[in-house]
């Protein structure tokens, strides 16, 4: 036999999961539980502490005209004053009311979903044996307004995801000995420059 019929006997053997190229890297990625897990926001009404009307999601829904707030006396848990009574305002219940799960709709803490991670491109692969390190760039993509209002678009991050060449071709390692899990990547990721 020789070595071109070798090579076409091997072909068949072979999967499109064997060969790690930029694609296979973005699928496989794209399909990690860490990466296509929806970011909610957390939301709470009633007396909050200053320190939370002033943080920069509540000062997007006041500038959004979502939210109220009145100076209140602050519960023991909450110190040092001020404390301010957060209200949902007529605009906050209409943007607010078709994303709070129906038996949420009373309570005055609730999560609803406002982004999910995309995949903006693969920037480079170092593949050593068995093993690979994926860098990428992702942006967080809105899932309504609320989403839209709090993560500003064109932002980009920059993570690193593990792959490990196994008997059935490459996989995202969700845990590494070696390297940073990619959810936890994900969340410590910082705007690419």
């Amino acid at each position: 036999v020789c070595s071109s019929d070798l090579f076409l006997l091997l072909l068949p053997s072979c999967s499109p999961r064997d060969f790690l190229t930029r694609r296979l890297a973005a699928d496989l990625i794209r399909g990690a539980d860490a990466f296509r897990a929806q970011q909610p926001f957390q939301f709470r009404t009633g007396v909050i502490s200053n320190q939370d009307y002033l943080s920069s999601d509540y000062l997007v829904l006041q500038h959004r005209g979502w939210i109220s707030g009145a100076k209140a006396a602050c519960p023991r848990t909450l110190a040092p004053p001020p404390c301010w009574d957060v209200m949902l305002t007529p605009s906050g219940v209409d943007t607010f009311q078709s994303l709070i799960a129906p038996g949420n709709a009373d309570k005055q803490s609730f999560s609803i979903p406002a982004v999910r991670r995309e995949l903006v491109a693969i920037t480079g692969i170092a593949k050593q044996g068995n093993a690979a390190d994926i860098e990428f760039s992702w942006s967080w993509a809105p899932l309504n307004e609320v989403g839209a209002a709090l993560y500003p678009a064109g932002v980009r991050y920059r993570s690193t995801a593990i792959l490990r060449k196994y008997d059935d071709g490459w996989r995202v390692v969700p845990t590494a000995h070696h390297g940073q899990p990619l959810d936890e990547a994900l969340k410590d990721a910082q705007p690419a420059q």
